[in-house]
């Protein structure tokens, strides 16, 4: 049987920059995210904590991304200040989560948190590796995804 770094640097099509761990697993058994180290080994920063292994999965947010989802919900930020609000304690969870495996110089975040939609692939992540109910923005995305594991594991390694 392969190992998770086997199977994520299939995913990836190259082996993953950096130490990570398995955040989340998939339906189909498979990593689809993985918890990456906030510095490279050079010591160069790496601010993408959660990152989406699962090309899939990276493919149909590509096309909610395409589709203008997150200039959408980047709109509803600036008249909704409770789902504002919602994100900003999102983007502090990113960086408590992130801190705990080691402090970077910035206080920078992945998928544009917490001002703006830069990154569904960075906020789904987030929602995946650490449950419904933290990222609002990665659960809702996460919500109009289709089930991308129903083919079985997307990669067979």
């Amino acid at each position: 049987m392969a190992s998770d770094e086997e199977i994520v640097a299939a995913q990836l099509g190259r082996p993953p920059r950096g130490a990570f761990t398995v955040a989340h697993h998939c339906p189909c058994g498979q990593p689809d995210v993985i918890a990456t180290a906030p510095r490279l080994p050079d010591g160069s920063p790496f601010p993408t904590t959660y990152y989406l292994t699962c090309p899939r999965a990276a493919s149909a947010i590509g096309r909610l991304e395409a589709s203008g989802t997150m200039a959408r919900m980047t709109e509803r930020l600036w008249t909704d200040e409770a789902l504002a609000q919602r994100y900003a304690d999102a983007h502090a969870d990113y960086l408590r989560r992130r801190d705990a495996l080691g402090a970077l110089p910035t206080r920078e975040t992945a998928g544009g948190m917490p001002t703006r939609v830069k990154c569904l692939h960075a906020l789904v992540a987030h929602s995946l590796a650490v449950g419904p109910g933290v990222n609002p923005f990665g659960d809702e995305a996460l919500a109009e995804l289709p089930e991308w594991w129903a083919a079985g594991p997307c990669v067979q390694p």
